[in-house]
């Protein structure tokens, strides 16, 4: 699983022509690619520390609270592209992604363990979305759990 996690002012995304639209204001915004053989402990390990993670400023440091800290909120976005292999030739590879359907399953996986912890909005799987975003720092992150998290 490879995430890249961007705090943010506000967030949105949409689906123009299915009417389709989720926002959240300042919390975090997560981009996720599952990969083959990722497991649903791993999804669990990442939520409880994404949510933990002292990423947002106190009146002492810069890096103090957490986003349960700060009742942050969440949107996670499906995106097919973070593990492409640009190695050969000009077209990216994405054979580590994981198949669609089980691909889809663990983001509503992750998304049903999230909405436990704080408010978590999601995009739209298989969708091909418009995502806005005012990233505040910025604070950017990318979490691989091939390299650990």
């Amino acid at each position: 699983m490879r995430v890249v996690a961007q705090r943010v002012l506000s967030a949105s995304v949409s689906v123009s022509e299915k009417n389709l639209y989720s926002s959240i204001n300042k919390g975090l915004v997560l981009l996720i690619n599952f990969e083959k053989e990722d497991k649903e402990e791993e999804i669990s390990l990442f939520c409880e520390k994404i949510c933990k993670l002292r990423l947002f400023q106190s009146e002492r440091m810069p890096l103090d609270l957490s986003l349960l800290d700060i009742k942050g909120e969440l949107l996670i976005v499906p995106q097919f592209t973070l593990l492409a292999n640009t190695s050969k030739g000009l077209r990216p590879s994405f054979e580590r992604s994981e198949k669609p359907n089980r691909a889809n399953e663990l983001f509503e996986y992750m998304f049903n363990v999230l909405k436990e912890k704080t408010v978590v909005k999601k995009g739209f799987f298989g969708e091909h979305m418009q995502v806005s975003l005012v990233n505040d720092g910025p604070v950017t992150l990318i979490f691989d759990t091939r390299m650990n998290l």
